[in-house]
């Protein structure tokens, strides 16, 4: 088992910045790729980043790309999430995740159905 507590969310006005940690505990860490997922009223839960377990490779949603950062720390065993630039359509519960499976460029590393520990997610509002 693994237990994942995200932190750092809140409300935020268009164009400024937040940063969303992820604290990991249970097994060991640098056993898991590591993923951000958002979801928006209405929406489905959607992927934002995911890194794989050395953090020595990083993948993003287009919609985030170039604005957001993921990164880890494998002494903490802890997962970032850096967000600049937001905008309102950024509104969301954002969860992070764990997986086992070996992520890379070809893999699924954007499906949510492949992780395996879920936190309780965190609240960002970006105001227009």
């Amino acid at each position: 088992q693994v237990q994942l507590v995200e932190s750092g969310g809140g409300l935020v006005q268009a164009g400024g910045s937040l940063r969303l940690s992820c604290a990991a505990s249970g097994r060991t860490f640098t056993g898991y790729a590591m993923g951000w997922f958002r979801q928006a009223p209405g929406k489905e839960r959607e992927f934002v980043a995911a890194i794989n377990r050395s953090g020595s490779s990083t993948y993003y949603a287009d919609s985030v790309k170039g604005r957001f950062t993921i990164s880890r720390d494998n002494i903490k065993n802890t997962v970032y999430l850096q967000m600049n630039s937001l905008k309102p359509e950024d509104t969301a519960v954002y969860y992070c995740a764990a997986t086992r499976t070996i992520i890379y460029s070809g893999s699924y590393y954007y499906r949510s159905s492949d992780y395996d520990y879920w936190g309780q997610g965190t609240q960002v509002t970006v105001s227009s």
